[in-house]
C-alpha cells in the first residue's frame, strides 16, 4: 500500500473537494482524513452531542436510572 499526502481546504459549505489523479483505474483507495479542530466545537459538547443522538443510551432516559437528587452526598470543596 502506497500512502499520498494531499493538501486542499473545505469550501463554505464544509464540504471537501479533492482532485488528484491517480495512476489506475477501478482501483480501491482509502481516505484517512485529519483536520484541526481547535476551533470547532469542544470536546465535551462534541461527546454529549454523539451521546444525545446514540440509541445505546436511550436507558438513562428510564426513571429508575435517575436514582440521586441534588439532596444525597456532600458538596466538592476543593
Amino acid at each position: 500500500m502506497k500512502a499520498i499526502e494531499v493538501f486542499s481546504k473545505t469550501d463554505r459549505e464544509g464540504i471537501l473537494k479533492m482532485s488528484y489523479h491517480l495512476n489506475g483505474i477501478n482501483k480501491d483507495v482509502k481516505v484517512i482524513i485529519l483536520y484541526d479542530n481547535t476551533k470547532d466545537e469542544d470536546e465535551e459538547v462534541l461527546w454529549m452531542n454523539s451521546i444525545k443522538n446514540n440509541p445505546a443510551f436511550n436507558f438513562l432516559m428510564d426513571k429508575n436510572e435517575d436514582m440521586y437528587s441534588f439532596d444525597d452526598g456532600e458538596p466538592l470543596n476543593d
